[in-house]
């Protein structure tokens, strides 16, 4: 079962933001990784406080920021940055 992905509006802005090899590193990770999975939450860690029901996954020292719809089956990135900002 392939899952799909969506981003948010913002989201194309942030990956702007970012260099080019770490805006492939995401881009792959996400298509190859989290799309093509049985469940995406094995790959993730599930978030608290502000975030509760969304997974947070790890790239290099990038975060992706996302949530999973199950009855669509698609994961919605809701945010990708880097380590140190992307909690802000």
């Amino acid at each position: 079962m392939a899952w799909k992905i969506e981003f948010d509006v913002g989201v194309e802005k942030d990956l702007k933001k970012l260099g080019h090899e770490a805006q492939q590193q995401i881009i792959t990770y996400l298509e190859t990784r989290i799309a093509t999975d049985e469940d995406p939450r094995r790959f993730g860690k599930s978030l608290k406080h502000e975030l509760a029901g969304c997974w947070r996954y790890r790239v290099s020292d990038y975060r992706i920021i996302a949530k999973i719809e199950d009855n669509r089956f698609v994961v919605l990135v809701i945010a990708v940055g880097h380590r140190r900002d992307i909690y802000d």
